[in-house]
């Protein structure tokens, strides 16, 4: 492991234990414990496979890591759930590699991240060891006074915004990529309640105006059981779901 990724685990345990005990009495554990004051689209265009993620414990992208508690990792799949053609070695094989990435609502740029290398794709299903950042090339959005969007893995050199900048609904801001800590190409988003990457506890985000269905061949690329009724809620999104925003092919 090299010298700045062990700096990365170290300040990420160490932002754990900061909010752990800022935030010991305003944890949320359930979409219920939280209203959110922004409507939220899906962070990209056309249909996406939501392989991480959830609202519930039981489909927790990372529940004991507060800032990933309600974070969602996202790929593209055909038919057959795979999510590349060719060289799986190959980052252009994937089809998300390369894809606009969206601003999933208005608000001021508060964090950019842009200079880190995609990482290699390695064998079963390792992180390249040679990762400088966990979170790679990423872009922070302040939505609200408590509301903060984070998008991670982008591609280097992709983002298209700058820190203090305006950004719509729907902005094409940066492009998919495989930076960070990361097995294949995809991209990392969750909803925080302040700018800090390591320091912050996660939110459940409502998305709205979303189409959404189960993937038939969920089971040939995932072996979890699909969620249960009571990880279920309307405008609330969860593994194994496709989705993508009204309107889009």
């Amino acid at each position: 492991m090299n010298i700045r990724f062990l700096g990365q685990i170290v300040l990420q345990v160490t932002g754990l234990i900061y909010a752990t005990v800022k935030y010991r009495d305003k944890e949320i554990d359930s979409a219920d414990g939280f209203v959110p004051q922004t409507e939220y689209s899906l962070p990209f265009d056309g249909e996406w496979y939501t392989i991480n993620g959830g609202i519930t414990k039981n489909t927790s992208h990372s529940w004991d890591i507060l800032p990933q508690r309600f974070a969602y990792d996202f790929i593209i799949v055909d038919d057959e759930g795979g999510s590349y053609h060719g060289d799986s070695k190959d980052l252009h094989s994937y089809y998300c590699y390369g894809k606009d990435i969206l601003a999933p609502a208005d608000g001021i740029v508060v964090t950019v991240k842009n200079s880190f290398p995609d990482c290699r794709i390695m064998d079963g299903e390792q992180t390249d060891p040679d990762t400088p950042d966990i979170g790679g090339n990423r872009i922070i959005i302040k939505h609200s006074a408590n509301e903060y969007s984070t998008l991670c893995h982008l591609m280097p050199g992709s983002i298209l915004v700058k820190k203090g900048q305006k950004v719509k609904r729907g902005d094409v801001i940066a492009k998919c990529g495989n930076s960070g800590n990361t097995t294949e190409p995809h991209l990392h988003f969750q909803l925080q309640n302040t700018a800090g990457f390591y320091s912050c506890i996660g939110l459940p985000v409502h998305f709205t105006n979303i189409h959404k269905r189960i993937f038939n061949s969920y089971y040939k690329v995932d072996s979890r059981p699909l969620p249960e009724k009571e990880d279920i809620a309307e405008g609330y999104i969860y593994r194994g779901l496709l989705v993508k925003n009204f309107g889009d092919n």
